[in-house]
């Protein structure tokens, strides 16, 4: 079954299940035994709160949940350090970077008080906030993601539609990009992962990328701002691949564009770069014009 981000249709929130064989089948969870469902190259899409590690916290809204790796087969104890390679963890973190929501199960125990009382069931979307490593109760490091209770209002459904799959001349084969409809955090949406793919998440004014451990990072920036005051759409002849410094730079009005899509410093007017462009990133100018216009004239730009 092909892996899916975001609420599944027929399965409302509190739904419940007599056992992990029907969260599988209902599809809000397919592993029937592993916690975490996800990977380093996908992101993770659902995971199961059941008390099965004593680091875990749960807070209701808030979940502060033990990655997995590192523990004997038979007895169930933390034996060595986890790592952040392993699958399910790494899937947490690509979730984080990427901001994919997250289907939370939770089943019955008596460590917490929001778990259900025998079986299972389904609590919403969470997403990621952070992550981090400590040493845990069982003296090993284990990896802690600390996971939201997402509002319906923070969820969108972008419609599913793919770039073509070009080769890049430092890629000679390049893996090919699949049509998926995923629900993601408003503002995260198919189409900045669309921009973020094209230019392999090098960024267009410094050519960096970014790696990190589940591969490679960088932001999505709007050119004309979503929401109030902007209005901007969310397409990609308004969006940039960006590194996070030039992300933060061109967000505050210490570089902006010109028509012929040069980079300029707005400290000095120096030309600092030709934005680095691809064939089917095609940027609409008039984004470029009213982003260029909120700070050449003073204004700031007070995107959300």
């Amino acid at each position: 079954m092909p892996r899916s981000f975001g609420h599944i249709a027929g399965q409302p929130v509190g739904s419940t299940y007599g056992s992990r064989k029907e969260v599988r089948d209902a599809g809000v969870h397919l592993p029937l035994i592993a916690g975490i469902s996800g990977t380093a190259a996908e992101g993770t899409d659902s995971i199961v709160v059941s008390g099965g590690y004593p680091d875990d916290e749960d807070y209701g809204d808030v979940i502060v949940y033990t990655g997995h790796g590192g523990r004997d087969a038979n007895t169930g104890k933390q034996i060595r350090d986890q790592e952040i390679s392993a699958p399910g963890n790494a899937g947490l973190l690509r979730s984080h970077l990427d901001g994919l929501p997250v289907r939370v199960v939770r089943g019955a125990h008596k460590d917490s008080p929001h778990a259900p009382n025998v079986g299972y069931r389904y609590d919403g979307l969470y997403q990621v906030d952070s992550y981090a490593a400590k040493v845990g109760i069982e003296g090993y490091r284990i990896w802690r993601f600390t996971l939201t209770k997402l509002k319906d209002e923070q969820i969108s459904t972008p419609p599913a539609v793919a770039p073509q799959a070009v080769v890049h001349p430092r890629v000679a084969n390049p893996a090919p990009v699949l049509t998926t409809t995923v629900q993601r955090l408003v503002r995260n949406s198919s189409v900045v992962q669309h921009v973020k793919a094209w230019h392999e998440h090098q960024c267009q004014v410094c050519g960096l990328a970014i790696q990190v451990a589940t591969g490679f990072y960088s932001e999505g920036a709007h050119i004309r701002g979503l929401g109030q005051p902007h209005h901007g759409p969310d397409v990609e002849e308004n969006v940039l691949c960006l590194c996070p410094n030039d992300h933060v730079r061109f967000d505050n009005g210490a570089i902006y564009l010109t028509d012929d899509l040069k980079v300029i410093d707005a400290l000095t007017g120096v030309t600092i770069a030709a934005l680095r462009v691809h064939p089917l990133h095609q940027i609409n100018v008039t984004y470029v014009a009213y982003h260029r216009a909120q700070w050449t004239v003073g204004t700031p730009r007070n995107e959300p």
